[in-house]
């Protein structure tokens, strides 16, 4: 069973992904301006984005919850992508994921009784949300809001799994950031001035962090 699921991802995280190369070419979306047909070289996103989900499958086998998590990975690509690209997280696509990933976890709390594991997300999401919220209005300039808006995307996903995964992945995404503008730096990719986006890094540090939280879920 665990196989199939997993194929049956695969094929739909290619999908998945020729959508986001698709979308994120076309952004900024009703803007004016030249777009190219898509924002990566085909096929790297679509098999980037078929290993994630049949990855993200691997990890949660056939549960009520990965859904939820399948619909934060194919967002999370987008987000990524235009992150990168943009340096912007756009509401179009972070406020549907966390209300989608909210519904679907809600619908995965009803089948399998898990309301402690809801309760959980819901409390990391509002947790994370007003400490990253703290931080923007602090150092604006370190943290936009667009990040804060993704990290209660984050911490519904990280919730779930446990307090000690919210906990690693509250950090994670800075521990991603200062490592790979460490690498830039050395190789003189970026200057010490050079502004780099979060979103990709917090998205990243939350994959690892689920990822291997089998070993301390709850």
């Amino acid at each position: 069973m665990t196989a199939v699921v997993v194929a049956v991802s695969a094929v739909l995280g290619l999908g998945v992904g020729a959508a986001a190369n698709r979308a994120a070419g076309a952004f900024p979306w009703g803007g004016a301006g030249e777009r190219s047909a898509r924002a990566v070289r085909f096929p790297v996103l679509e098999l980037v984005t078929a290993a994630l989900f049949a990855l993200t499958a691997l990890r949660f086998g056939a549960a009520w919850e990965l859904p939820a998590y399948l619909l934060a990975v194919g967002a999370g690509v987008l987000l990524t992508v235009i992150d990168l690209r943009h340096k912007l997280l756009p509401n179009r696509v972070v406020l549907p994921a966390i209300g989608g990933t909210a519904a679907l976890l809600l619908l995965a709390a009803a089948v399998d009784g898990a309301w402690d594991q809801l309760l959980r997300a819901l409390l990391a999401a509002a947790l994370l949300f007003l400490l990253y919220l703290a931080m923007a209005l602090i150092s604006p300039r370190s943290l936009g809001m667009g990040d804060v808006k993704l990290v209660a995307l984050l911490g519904l996903l990280l919730g779930w799994v446990g307090w000690a995964a919210v906990l690693l992945g509250a950090y994670g995404g800075f521990v991603v950031q200062a490592t790979v503008v460490l690498a830039l730096l050395v190789t003189r990719r970026v200057g010490r001035k050079t502004q780099l986006p979060l979103g990709p890094a917090m998205l990243l540090g939350a994959a690892a962090v689920i990822g291997w939280s089998a070993a301390f879920a709850g």
